[in-house]
């Protein structure tokens, strides 16, 4: 049989060994200030798919390739009916869709959309399996999905489909790469250091979700602190989740060994693969992580320029090469392991409290004529990784966070707890 065109990167690889676990689904959706037109939306996504070539995937898991073969797409759109409060019904389709697995191998669909009705509007959902694309990808396609849905199709240019992998990266940067491999110890170090997330189950994977938002008022102090800080949003939203887990754990700071406090965020490579990455529809994704001490009464200012030295650095030195090259390792020895050895991999060796993903869809979206940037939500799933990952993304002027958890970890009144500090914390800014 003939090779299949498509190179899994090493992110890829992985997600599709997370999945292996349990499922590693992602959800966006966007609201149509609209009543809903079912058969056009059905009409306008097959339309989509067409065009771009996102139809017929295969995946050869076993070499670690794929191809998209075309063909018409046609697809099943389920209709969910909500009240004037969308939230709660949108954030358990959102959870439903997370938990959901795609098949393992083959022939596989990656996409399920859906619609969720409100009073005179409606949200489109993609639910999509993680491994084919980062979010900026599926921004890219619901984007141009909206457009031909209300009259506006675009050219009929197909992006890339088959992107580089991220092997590329290692022999564009090879000191990087080497002085990236010297600083493993040290990281090995600390993570002996920090603390363990606590699961009842390893093995039980469940991703429960909500749905928060920062209202215009709130996302500017946000926004204007970051700037006097000379920080990113991603910092902060770091160096707060750093202090929600401190609050959680107020004994570790007695602890002989375990007393560090670690967060992971998701980052965005495809800048890195330079120009042929650009318009690529695919997934250009690494991970970083850091700890810190959080000692106590540390002020959020001070902590969030911590976190911005270490990102800076991380950047600076592509230290992400590093981990790219330990996912490569682990899949190695997760050969060896069983499940239940896999599943815990990640809380013994390489502890991470909670995670960020940032997506800027005002960054992202093409408007047409004189329509906004819609609402746009985001839900990310946990993996092994963390018991709890915040998908944060800025649309209009306000940012809404899609909070998943493991529910072997932490409870809804954990999470309720969490935000509420979150906010406090945004809304005391000095």
């Amino acid at each position: 049989m003939s090779r299949l065109p498509g190179r899994l990167n090493l992110f890829q690889w992985t997600m599709l060994d997370w999945r292996d676990q349990h499922p590693y689904v992602a959800v966006h959706a966007l609201r149509i200030p609209a009543a809903l037109d079912r058969e056009a939306l059905v009409g306008a996504i097959d339309a989509e798919l067409g065009q771009a070539g996102l139809t017929g995937l295969e995946l050869d898991r076993e070499h670690g390739r794929y191809a998209w073969h075309g063909g018409p797409a046609r697809t099943s759109l389920d209709v969910v009916e909500a009240g004037a409060d969308w939230n709660p019904p949108l954030a358990r389709e959102i959870e439903r869709l997370m938990n959901l697995p795609f098949g393992r191998s083959g022939r596989i669909d990656p996409f399920r959309f859906f619609a969720l009705t409100t009073q005179g509007a409606f949200f489109l959902g993609l639910g999509y399996d993680h491994f084919i694309a980062g979010g900026d990808s599926i921004v890219a396609l619901l984007n141009a999905i909206v457009a031909r849905y209300r009259g506006h199709p675009r050219d009929g240019s197909r992006p890339m489909r088959y992107p580089r992998t991220h092997w590329r990266l290692f022999a564009r940067h090879p000191l990087d790469f080497v002085r990236a491999i010297a600083r493993m110890p040290a990281m090995a170090k600390s993570c002996r250091r920090t603390v363990r997330p606590h699961y009842s189950s390893l093995e039980d994977g469940h991703n429960a979700f909500a749905l928060f938002s920062l209202d215009s008022a709130d996302f500017a102090a946000l926004l204007a602190a970051t700037k006097r800080w000379r920080v990113t949003v991603n910092d902060a939203l770091l160096a707060l989740l750093l202090l929600a887990q401190a609050e959680r754990a107020p004994d570790r700071l007695r602890a002989r060994r375990r007393h560090e406090l670690a967060v992971a965020s998701i980052m965005n490579l495809r800048e890195a693969h330079g120009s042929a990455a650009q318009g690529a529809f695919g997934q250009f994704l690494s991970s970083f992580r850091l700890s810190h001490p959080v000692p106590e009464g540390v002020a959020l200012a001070a902590l969030a320029g911590d976190v911005h030295r270490e990102t800076t650095r991380i950047k600076r030195e592509r230290l992400y090469l590093a981990t790219l090259f330990a996912m490569r390792i682990d899949r190695v020895i997760g050969r060896f392991q069983t499940s239940r050895q896999r599943a815990g991999t990640y809380a013994k060796t390489y502890p991470v409290g909670a995670g960020t993903s940032t997506l800027n869809v005002n960054a992202l979206w093409q408007r047409t004529g004189d329509d906004p940037v819609p609402l746009y939500l985001r839900g990310v799933p946990t993996g092994p990784l963390a018991p709890l990952v915040v998908a944060a993304t800025t649309s209009g002027d306000t940012m809404h966070a899609g909070v998943s958890w493991r529910t072997t970890s932490l409870s809804r009144d954990d999470i309720d707890r969490m935000w509420c500090g979150i906010v406090e914390r945004i809304r005391t800014m000095q």
